[in-house]
């Protein structure tokens, strides 16, 4: 499983020995586990006009209540900055006013450096795209980072095998203590001031880990809606932790519940094309995220991908697929720039950088069985200037 932030990259190991505290030295569980499933036999191939792009809406996912509570405590504490001559800086607790926390100023410089240092290291084209915003937006989306990316390693580092319920659950309590203003290390630290000053929800939060549990448990997805639904959970919620920190345009006339949909749809964009690239990685530990029903009607099985054989079927299906990914950046561009000005240019960099991966494997006559599309690095930095260009053009009105 790769997770995608929505403003989004690719997830690596940051260092081995980060989760010790929470992971066990040994476990039971087995990493690559076995689950029966329905799997619909091969028919014989047809041409199919589309496939379906409609995922789980906003209400079914209980979406509406994250902007509505977000959105809420923005509001609040506009309120409480225009109110009092000590702003929300650092005091005003998220969702508990009453609560003040004060970190040890140079302790919490420290954190939000290391937050840095990581997403430099390791999301080169995106750090160099969170540059424009604000340096208090900056810190806020480099925690993110951090956070979401020390998420995904459960499940995909060093660690992975190790894996269970318990260590999930016991990352699950350090959440809930980094929103009570409790933080575990000094990582964390750097959250809970971000959680303090930005009006963030926990849910997308516990929704994420809810697809690392997701990953330990199902390899296989049935329909495109079972997909769309592990999308959200590892991906497409990042963009709503992230809305309330890069803020909307004054100019912008659309709606916030807009915006944060072309958001989710980023994510989501995101994360298809991540499991498109990703295609022969995946099956080489066991693992098809792509629907099984889908795969039928183009008259393909699990195994035709585990035989990494590139058939006129394949790339029939791969052009779908490719098209839905597509579907979902456009449908993101809607609310890009609909984001405060100093935020929009890692948001274009994304976008712009995740269709340059289809646009490989399409380059690639859609062998993403043995070969890996790749953007390289000069083509990323190239990017750069068009995404800006994009970013600082007025917002449209949708």
């Amino acid at each position: 499983m790769c997770t995608t932030i929505s403003i989004s990259y690719k997830f690596t190991c940051i260092r081995p020995c980060i989760f010790d505290d929470i992971t066990p030295t040994r476990s039971k569980f087995k990493y690559q586990k076995k689950q029966k499933m329905l799997i619909p036999a091969a028919v014989p191939f047809k041409h199919c006009t589309e496939l379906p792009n409609n995922g789980i809406s906003f209400t079914d996912l209980r979406l509406d209540e994250i902007v509505d509570r977000q959105s809420r405590q923005a509001n609040n504490n506009l309120l409480s900055t225009s109110s009092s001559s000590s702003s929300v800086k650092g005091l005003i607790s998220n969702f508990n006013n009453n609560q003040k926390i004060v970190f040890n100023p140079r302790f919490l410089d420290e954190a939000y450096e290391r937050c840095r240092n990581i997403c430099a290291a390791y999301a080169k084209t995106f750090y160099l795209g969170t540059l424009l915003m604000t340096e208090e937006r900056q810190k806020a989306i480099w925690s993110i980072y951090v956070w979401c990316r020390r998420t995904d390693e459960l499940v995909d580092g060093p660690n992975a095998p190790h894996m269970n319920d318990a260590v999930l659950d016991r990352w699950e309590e350090r959440l809930e203590n980094i929103f009570s203003g409790c933080p575990y290390d000094m990582l964390d630290t750097a959250l809970t001031d971000t959680v303090k000053k930005f009006p963030i929800d926990i849910k997308p939060f516990k929704d994420m880990i809810q697809g690392m549990r997701m990953d330990t448990r199902k390899c296989r997805y049935q329909t495109f809606e079972e997909l769309y639904l592990y999308c959200y959970y590892v991906a497409g919620t990042v963009g709503l932790m992230s809305v309330p920190v890069m803020g909307v345009a004054s100019e912008s006339l659309t709606t916030i519940h807009n915006i944060y949909e072309a958001a989710l749809n980023l994510g989501i964009g995101n994360q298809l094309t991540n499991i498109l690239r990703d295609v022969g990685e995946d099956a080489l530990r066991g693992r098809v995220y792509l629907p099984q029903d889908e795969l039928a009607q183009f008259g393909l099985r699990d195994e035709d991908v585990y035989a990494r054989t590139v058939s006129d079927k394949w790339r029939e299906f791969m052009k779908h697929q490719i098209t839905r990914a597509r579907f979902f950046f456009s449908k993101a561009e809607e609310g890009a720039s609909q984001l405060d000005e100093a935020s929009r240019w890692p948001v274009w960099t994304s976008l712009l950088l995740y269709r340059e991966i289809l646009d490989a494997i399409e380059d690639n006559n859609y062998d993403n069985l043995t070969k890996r599309a790749h953007v390289g690095r000069t083509k990323k930095f190239l990017m750069l200037p068009l995404a800006y260009s994009r970013a600082v053009s007025e917002p449209k009105i949708t």
